[in-house]
């Protein structure tokens, strides 16, 4: 099996909780109450996501991040 890299990301919500999200990986996500927790969740649900992909997508460039007021 071929090693594959994805980026990773994550943010805490209201409630304390860690999410990840896989943007490569339609519907790639989990959450965890530690980063440890959510590092371990996130590298099964990336292998589970895998073993459903039906098609291949191209990864998102990552651009940046900007804060708007509004």
């Amino acid at each position: 099996m071929v090693k594959r890299t994805f980026e990773v990301v994550i943010e805490r919500d209201a409630d304390g909780f860690y999410v990840a999200d896989v943007p490569e990986l339609r519907g790639c996500h989990t959450q965890a109450r530690d980063l440890t927790t959510l590092q371990k969740r996130i590298k099964d649900v990336i292998k589970l996501c895998l073993m459903d992909e039906k098609e291949a997508r191209l990864p998102n460039a990552f651009i940046g991040i900007q804060i708007v007021s509004v």
